[in-house]
């Protein structure tokens, strides 16, 4: 959906798509594509949509896993050749791949995230010198969620024990924040774009819209939060501290105990 809005705006002419998941009969309530082309290639597809109403876009399908170890050195190139970087992934490990591979070629990127059941989603904007995915995660999870009186659902283990955390986002509550994801984006491509500005850090780094009023997590639906992330000098991920991604689950796990 992301990609969508984005192929439209006249200011993209090129696109580079990075994909490896098969569309399965269970994607075709949330996408674009018809069922018809259940069990082929997602990035196939999305290449596909885009050419069929934009002729004059160039658009690369690339059949790959962001984690896949083989494949970061040819990563890492179209991270370097790209003017900013668009995540949309629903798994943690994809998305601090992701924000390697930016921070590696010194690239801004947006990440859109829509928390289980549809309830809200977050929009985050990074900037080279700016805080990494690892620095706002661990800030957004200590600062704003406050100590209710029931604890709230876990949005982030989809696997729980409570109901509402397996239940997955319609379309509608995709298109809203895929939206405002690609808002976001476009602002951060003119802001990449022009050579006479100076690139700074964002007025804000995340925000975060309710869609639906939810007890102990949104007090009232159709409301946005703004959060300004400070770079973390202790981050595991990209603080002086940091340590080789090789050694990293072990450092968190050690952090965590």
């Amino acid at each position: 959906v992301v990609l969508d809005h984005l192929a439209r705006d006249r200011g993209v002419d090129r696109v580079t798509l990075v994909e490896f998941d098969t569309y399965k009969p269970h994607n075709v309530y949330r996408h674009l594509f018809p069922a018809s082309a259940v069990g082929r290639l997602k990035a196939d597809l999305a290449a596909e949509w885009v050419r069929g109403f934009r002729t004059d876009i160039e658009v690369e399908a690339v059949a790959a896993d962001a984690t896949d170890p083989a494949r970061q050195g040819e990563l890492a190139d179209l991270a370097a050749a790209c003017d900013v970087g668009v995540c949309a992934v629903d798994n943690e490990p994809a998305k601090y791949a992701f924000d390697a591979l930016m921070r590696g070629a010194g690239k801004p990127w947006t990440l859109g995230e829509v928390l289980s059941g549809g309830i809200g989603g977050w929009v985050h904007r990074f900037v080279p010198g700016g805080p990494c995915y690892g620095c706002v995660a661990s800030y957004l999870q200590r600062s704003v969620a406050e100590e209710p009186a029931a604890p709230p659902p876990d949005y982030s283990n989809p696997g729980g024990p409570i109901a509402e955390t397996t239940v997955p986002a319609n379309k509608a509550s995709i298109g809203v924040i895929a939206s405002l994801h690609a808002v976001a984006t476009l602002e951060v491509l003119a802001t990449a774009r022009d050579t006479e500005r100076s690139p700074s850090e964002p007025p804000h780094t995340s925000v975060l819209m309710s869609l639906a009023r939810v007890p102990g997590v949104f007090d009232e639906a159709f409301r946005s939060y703004r959060f300004r992330v400070p770079r973390a000098p202790g981050c595991l991920v990209c603080g002086s501290a940091s340590v080789p991604p090789g050694d990293l689950d072990v450092a968190l796990g050690e952090a965590l105990d």
